[in-house]
């Protein structure tokens, strides 16, 4: 998830370049039109089929991906930047919810997964690290735009989780990523019906390769992390993507941070650290969780 993360944080700096040149469906289109053609040449060279027996599962997975998509770009047009994203990164809380209440439902209080409240409370500290860190603002003419990027958190948390449910299922990291690439092609090109086809130029066309690649190692990253890893530490890993945002607006666009903004990097960090302890000493070379 911290590779994934990386990537992601990469691809951001990649599109704020590129959205100069292209909107948001066109950069979502050609996305996943690179990933396409990457996942095509990697699944034909390391001999894995792209035939699944579980269409309709890919298909709710690239539903909630793309609807959780489109309204987090209403949510960035709408709502103040950091606003939007912090919305968005609510994803990792809903995750940690859906979990625990899920588990309280079907199982009862017994269940294993109820005993994980540690690790509940550190998704909780990570996002306040993440508020910490983008200081969010809300005016009252805002709160559609809030109402929708909260529905971005929520479904991205239903993409993330479907991503644990298809790998359970026996389908293959590159298989996943590939259909949800499908679904992002469709879904930009549709978008672009509405919006019109921007005129290439060199070399500011450039840069959607490497948003593409840095794109699809993202999602192969991120579809291992939940496939195979304990899925609230990697909720709370994936805050790390706002520390390598931050790290990278200092670095590369000059921007400045704030000592509370320090603060909640620190938080997420240690918050991911001690999710990681916690998960380690609870379940020592354990791969996976309970779902």
């Amino acid at each position: 998830m911290l590779l994934a993360s990386l990537f992601f944080a990469t691809m951001g700096v990649c599109i704020k370049f590129a959205s100069a040149h292209f909107n948001s469906f066109e950069i979502v289109c050609y996305r996943g039109l690179v990933g396409v053609v990457f996942l095509i040449g990697m699944t034909r060279i390391n001999g894995v089929s792209l035939r699944t027996r579980l269409p309709m599962m890919h298909v709710w997975r690239s539903i909630v991906g793309v609807i959780s998509l489109t309204a987090w770009f209403y949510a960035i047009a709408a709502l103040p930047l950091a606003t939007a994203m912090t919305l968005n990164y609510m994803s990792s809380v809903w995750i940690a919810t859906f979990l625990l209440g899920g588990a309280l439902l079907v199982q009862g209080r017994n269940t294993p997964i109820l005993q994980q409240g540690p690790l509940f409370l550190t998704v909780l500290a990570g996002f306040g690290g993440v508020a910490m860190m983008l200081r969010p603002t809300l005016n009252d003419n805002q709160v559609l735009g809030a109402l929708v990027g909260l529905l971005s958190g929520i479904f991205a948390a239903f993409a993330y989780l479907q991503v644990a449910a298809l790998s359970r299922a026996g389908e293959p990291e590159s298989r996943t990523v590939f259909y949800f690439s499908i679904g992002a092609v469709l879904a930009g090109a549709l978008g672009m019906v509405f919006t019109g086809v921007s005129a290439w130029q060199w070399p500011s066309a450039l840069w959607l390769l490497p948003i593409g690649l840095l794109a699809v190692l993202g999602q192969l990253c991120m579809t291992r992390a939940y496939s195979r890893g304990a899925t609230m530490v990697v909720a709370n890993l994936q805050y790390s993507g706002i520390v390598f945002a931050g790290l990278y607006g200092l670095v590369v666009f000059g921007d400045q941070l704030p000592l509370i903004g320090w603060l909640g990097m620190a938080l997420i960090i240690v918050s991911g650290i001690t999710a990681t302890v916690l998960r380690t000493r609870a379940v020592p070379n354990a791969p996976a969780e309970e779902h």
